[in-house]
């Protein structure tokens, strides 16, 4: 399989995340970073560019030159990613979409609504692929525990509970000048959620790509701990299925001890699952008065999918990066495919879409609503 030409958007010196997709397209060996628009700041898209060995004059000042010269060239970039703040989402996106180029973005897709609305049109009239970067999806042992229920294993599907507790912004380290924290508590680069849009957004996700089910409406009480933190930090949230089913999802980055614990319990009425990030090579399983069984990546009864979505033999532990790396994978061959004539839709594969970036800055909206009004339901369209 030939290589991708990717350019980037963001992702220059200092920042984490962009290293972050450029390990996980390089790790099946699908994709080439040759161009890139890596910083608002002209200096240091350059000097960033030279890091990572793009050519002088593919490293771009911002990203309108790097849409218009590539899409003029030959051996331009097929696709662009998309790694800076939130705020910045909607317009690289747009500009891209303009100019056929395919896009990969960070979540969530923007920081307002109408933003990712337009977007979602946008990408459907322009017949670009869009993926935006729901990675937990991408594990083997998550992709395991949706085709389970899938198959009725659990049976219809009762409870849904999702949490993601961290600890970093215990403190107010913002204050302090700490890059990642500046930004994500800004509401101007941020936008309306705090927790709720930083990590609230990849439970949320994860929740509903397992159990297939949608959620209906939701009550929340958002929380800013911080003093003088302008975003929550804090986010308890009940939950409405459209299924019928209840659940909640827990987002915090003030619970002391807690580093990246994302955790996924799903109850139905034959059996459980439950799923914990720290540990992604293991899947829970309780069936209804049999013995509890821990399913592991690679090991006996785990099926094809999940199969597929791995690299190295059990026992080896995969995670972040891995998981992050599938997605790339599933997108490159997205890629190649149209290049053959293939039209496959994106949206009947595992890939996070636009319209999933979308419901996920509705689910911002809603949150936010939900807990300014006093903690009152509000319906999730």
């Amino acid at each position: 399989m030939r290589k991708i030409r990717l350019g980037m958007v963001g992702g220059g010196q200092g920042a984490f995340i962009g290293e972050v997709h450029r390990i996980a397209s390089r790790i099946d060996d699908r994709y080439e970073l040759v161009a890139g628009a890596l910083s608002s700041d002209p200096q240091v898209s350059a000097a960033s560019a030279a890091e990572l060995g793009i050519a002088h004059d593919r490293a771009y000042a911002d990203f309108h030159q790097m849409a218009s010269a590539e899409s003029e060239r030959e051996d331009g970039i097929e696709v662009a990613v998309i790694v800076t703040p939130n705020y910045l989402h909607f317009g690289p996106a747009r500009v891209m979409l303009q100019h056929g180029i395919h896009v990969i973005c960070d979540k969530p897709l923007t920081a307002h609504l109408e933003e990712a609305e337009e977007l979602a049109m946008l990408a459907k009239d322009s017949g670009c692929l869009f993926a935006v970067t729901y990675n937990y999806s991408g594990y083997p042992m998550v992709r395991q525990a949706r085709e389970m229920i899938r198959s009725g294993e659990l049976g219809a599907i009762r409870l849904v509970q999702v949490e993601y507790p961290q600890d970093w912004l215990a403190t107010d380290i913002e204050s302090d000048g700490q890059k990642q924290a500046v930004w994500r508590t800004d509401p101007s680069q941020a936008g309306k959620g705090g927790s709720i849009g930083d990590i609230g957004t990849h439970a949320f996700h994860l929740a509903e790509f397992v159990s297939g089910l949608k959620v209906s409406s939701l009550l929340a009480e958002l929380t800013s701990f911080g003093e003088g933190r302008k975003l929550d930090d804090n986010a308890q949230i009940l939950l409405r299925y459209n299924n019928g089913a209840r659940g909640s999802l827990w987002a915090s980055q003030i619970a002391v001890g807690h580093e990246n614990g994302l955790r996924l319990r799903i109850y139905g009425e034959k059996g459980g699952l439950e799923w914990f990030q720290e540990d992604p090579n293991k899947l829970n399983l309780s069936l209804l008065n049999m013995p509890k069984q821990i399913l592991t990546r690679g090991g006996p009864g785990v099926g094809e999918l999940a199969n597929r979505s791995s690299r190295i033999p059990s026992g080896h532990p995969e995670g972040f990066l891995e998981g992050f790396a599938n997605l790339y994978k599933d997108f490159s061959e997205l890629v190649i495919a149209r290049g053959n004539g293939d039209d496959t839709n994106i949206e009947d594969t595992l890939l996070p879409t636009v319209a999933d970036g979308l419901r996920g800055v509705r689910f911002i909206e809603t949150a936010v609503a939900s807990s300014q009004a006093g903690g009152i339901w509000q319906d999730l369209n």
